[in-house]
């Protein structure tokens, strides 16, 4: 008998229908992997088992018994866990706060605060993330809060634990790790349902796939009977041939942009870069390297402590994205939700933020323009939704990416940063944003691609620059692109920090 079962689940939103009779069940001891395009239903069904959506049909047995939760808490008391795709913890809380909120420790009716910050540390050396349990999780970068999402997840006991897209900003040491978790996790007979995009992944972790397409259920079979095109074809329901499109030569222009001799803090180290127009040059390094924090002062989301950025050699003043926006630099947030996003306001106003002159005149804002330039986006970036009036919140998160994407498309800048540009998106979406950013080089943009994905940097980057520890270890040309070699200069900075001992000097 499963550990859970879901049976002809509906569930209908204004306008859509998310899931149109799934059946899901679930083993005790087992990954079960979930599957499927952007807007096929995974999340919609994640939600459904964590008690946030209750279906309008259908039914679902936890342990042979009726299980429909009326909400989360009910779902964590069944011993349901959830990470979420988009993560849910409190910016403005420590991250020790965030890992018990609600299971406190208590001591004399006070919190202790000593035990709080050893079973913290506990579990962060679990997942292995070196911070202070201390420090507050708004500081974070989008890939250490996904690993205090999974340590919390660990923190307390669960017979089913969900996992939605956990390793999208992960490099494959925290995979690796995370992995060896869940092994740990199965043995001891939780079962787990995990969500990922990442076809290699699947098939080193999974037990059983579920493929869901347009909110209906395709296939539940053993992944041991699967090749990687057989699944993409039950998910897509065509042939994709290759992974990535062919890279094929380019006209490398004049220098766009330039950045000399850049700290982001006071004590970081230099950083010094440059872009020409139609080169595509990747960033890679291991969370917490820098990478993010170099393009967010590049683009002026943080003012810089001390360098010169110019583009096509005008100054960029420090500290001010609208100074970059007028140069022509655009940058995709890793973090769509918080940073990307506006989630009350419709796609096309969305998508015309960083573009409003283009549909304005007189001062005013031409709605039937705007509205034309979102929906011909949207239908370049295959987005779905009901329309262009719809507000993102109600978007899976792949299309919640393709509109923070389509709003620099819609600024048409020369230089364009991009921070995990396919995180959380599908494999055939996937395909269509990297055929698009070799387009944009094809016409001359010049863009920086950092992402926690290597193959996604060897597959589609003319050069990469990779960071460890804030500066940036070694260039790698694409004719001397090797994975290992990549690696090799990530970990560098921290290999010389450590004795052979392996202890910290």
């Amino acid at each position: 008998m499963p550990l859970l079962s879901a049976t002809g689940l509906t569930v209908h939103y204004p306008g859509v229908t998310a899931l149109d009779g799934v059946d899901l069940d679930v083993r005790a001891g087992e990954v079960h992997v979930l599957v499927g395009e952007n807007g096929a239903g995974k999340s919609t069904l994640v939600r459904c088992l964590a008690g946030i959506d209750r279906p309008g049909a259908g039914t679902m047995l936890l342990d042979g018994a009726p299980y429909a939760p009326a909400g989360p808490a009910e779902a964590l008391r069944a011993g349901i866990q959830v990470v979420h795709q988009e993560l849910s913890m409190l910016p403005h809380l420590s991250v020790a706060e965030n890992l018990f909120l609600q299971r406190l420790p208590r001591r004399f009716g006070l919190v202790d605060r000593t035990s709080l910050e050893r079973r913290s540390r506990e579990l962060l050396d679990r997942v292995g993330l070196d911070i202070s349990p201390r420090v507050r999780v708004g500081r974070l970068g989008i890939a250490q809060m996904q690993l205090v999402e999974i340590a919390r997840s660990l923190s307390a006991d669960c017979r089913l634990l969900v996992m939605d897209e956990p390793t999208a900003t992960l490099t494959p040491r925290e995979v690796s790790r995370l992995f060896d978790i869940l092994r740990q996790l199965t043995a001891q007979g939780v079962a787990v349902v995990y969500i990922s995009h990442h076809l290699e992944e699947i098939f080193d972790i999974g037990d059983r796939v579920t493929v869901l397409r347009n909110g209906r259920h395709v296939a539940t079979q053993e992944l041991a009977g699967l090749t990687p095109a057989d699944l993409v074809r039950l998910m897509v329901g065509r042939d994709l041939a290759h992974e990535y499109p062919p890279v094929l030569p380019r006209n490398v222009g004049e220098e766009l942009l330039r950045v000399d001799e850049l700290r982001v803090t006071p004590t970081a180290p230099a950083i010094s870069l440059s872009v020409r127009a139609g080169e595509v040059v990747g960033v890679a390094g291991l969370v917490g390297s820098g990478r993010t924090e170099a393009m967010r002062a590049i683009f002026g989301a943080d003012r810089p402590a001390a360098g010169r950025i110019t583009m096509r050699g005008v100054p960029v003043r420090p500290g001010s994205p609208g100074s970059a926006i007028r140069r022509g630099i655009s940058f995709l947030t890793e973090d769509r939700k918080s940073q990307g996003l506006v989630l009350d306001l419709p796609i096309a106003a969305n998508v015309s933020l960083a573009s409003i002159g283009k549909v304005s005149r007189a001062g005013l804002l031409r709605r039937s323009a705007e509205a034309a330039s979102a929906s011909d986006l949207s239908r370049r970036l295959r987005v779905k939704a009901t329309g262009v009036r719809q507000h993102p919140r109600a978007l899976s998160g792949g299309n919640q990416q393709k509109v923070v994407l389509g709003r620099w498309l819609a600024a048409d800048s020369d230089l364009l940063i991009v921070d995990e540009p396919t995180r959380g998106i599908d494999v055939g979406a996937r395909y269509e944003i990297h055929q698009l950013l070799l387009d944009l080089a094809a016409a001359g943009k010049g863009l920086l691609v950092v992402s926690s994905d290597l193959p996604e940097l060897l597959g589609i980057c003319d050069r990469l620059l990779v960071f460890s520890r804030g500066r940036i270890a070694g260039e790698v040309a694409r004719a001397d692109f090797d994975a290992e070699r990549v690696l090799n200069l990530a970990y560098s900075a921290y290999r010389k920090e450590t004795n052979v001992d392996g202890d910290s000097r």
